[in-house]
């Protein structure tokens, strides 16, 4: 674990979200390296685990300027920010499509994308954008796996490839795969798991090009894959867009192979109530932590091994046989364990720089809408 301290933390409320600044910027260093001799737009890295436009733009600063997204206001943050490539990985429907082209109208100079996995969809998309003299340009989601979304290579995936590439109103981009189920510690082992995942999108890509349907590029791969997929596809028109290794987190190395990233995130907390003489309340609750994790949901400097009792809304409290030397308001530093779902809880964030947290930044992209 990498933690890191501030020096006014005594003007910090707690909880707090703590994000350093430069660990950030590190942690970009070490993306780009992934990329080797090939240009950084390979790198789309998701902004959910963000939500910042701060962090976009120190994206962009350090040559990044392709980015993926979930929801329309994070494709809103991220334009409204400078991002001029940004994938909207998720399916639109309903109210959505029409929210999706109004992004397009709304920042002219930004590329926007999309996926889709059936035909409805992609006819819907067709529809609208022909009712707004539009071009939008799609995605084929494709299940390698997880079973969340997409379609499975196949006919029926072809199906629907064809169809973007045939209608006027869209313009065909290529493959989304995305790879979420493929955890492991075992570098070796994930490689296998991803060559199982991936060769028959190859085979699948290679067959479709044959018969004349261009595939432009392939978008796939989250944190525990992404190097590594560029490293063993280097003929490949490939962008992978890992996301939680620009603020790192606890849980990230329990399932992905050896990384040397910071955590750049970290949870300022104190000690509100000791009930019993060895246990201790602290203020992360719920409302301060993803709560989608067994406990623990976040690990304490020096209480890595204490016992947890129970978590509500405001509380959580630790049982420890150290319960003795963290007094009511003592100052103590968590890591979470899943830090995307983490920062959208908190409506601001602190800049730290220096070792002081110098302003608090709004979580732009946790909103459901900005102003679309």
């Amino acid at each position: 674990m990498r933690w890191f301290k501030i020096e006014n933390e005594h003007e910090v409320p707690s909880p707090s979200l703590l994000i350093d600044v430069e660990r950030v910027k590190r942690n970009l260093r070490r993306m780009l390296q992934w990329t080797g001799d090939r240009d950084p737009s390979v790198l789309r890295p998701h902004v959910k685990t963000h939500k910042l436009p701060q962090i976009v733009q120190l994206k962009r600063d350090a040559g990044i300027a392709k980015f993926k997204t979930s929801t329309i206001a994070e494709c809103e943050m991220t334009a409204g920010a400078g991002g001029e490539d940004i994938l909207m990985a998720y399916q639109p429907v309903g109210p959505n499509i029409d929210r999706f082209l109004d992004l397009i109208e709304t920042f002219p100079a930004t590329r926007f994308s999309t996926i889709v996995d059936c035909l409805k969809i992609a006819q819907q998309l067709a529809d609208a954008a022909k009712g707004r003299r539009r071009t939008i340009d799609v995605y084929l989601d494709i299940n390698v796996g997880m079973n969340r979304t997409g379609i499975v290579v196949g006919e029926l995936a072809e199906q629907v490839y064809r169809f973007i590439c045939e209608s006027p109103q869209l313009r065909a981009m290529g493959i989304h795969a995305y790879d979420g189920h493929i955890h492991h510690h075992d570098k070796d082992t994930v490689v296998r798991m991803m060559e199982d995942a991936f060769t028959p999108v190859w085979q699948w890509r290679q067959k479709l090009e044959a018969e004349g349907l261009s595939i432009p590029k392939v978008v796939g791969c989250g944190t525990p894959t992404s190097e590594l997929m560029l490293r063993k596809n280097v003929d490949v028109d490939v962008e992978v867009s890992a996301g939680t290794s620009v603020l790192w987190d606890a849980g990230q190395p329990t399932f992905s192979p050896p990384m040397e990233f910071e955590n750049a995130a970290l949870i300022l907390a104190r000690v509100i109530s000791c009930p019993t003489e060895n246990t201790i309340c602290i203020d992360v609750g719920h409302k301060a932590v993803a709560a989608e994790m067994q406990p623990p949901r976040i690990l304490f400097e020096g209480l890595e091994d204490a016992e947890f009792v129970m978590q509500n809304e405001e509380h959580l409290v630790l049982r420890s046989n150290r319960a003795g030397d963290y007094p009511v308001g003592r100052t103590l530093y968590g890591m979470p364990v899943h830090i995307c779902p983490t920062v959208a809880l908190y409506d601001h964030v602190w800049r730290v720089e220096g070792g002081l947290a110098i302003e608090r930044w709004p979580v732009t992209g946790r909103a459901r809408r900005i102003s679309l």
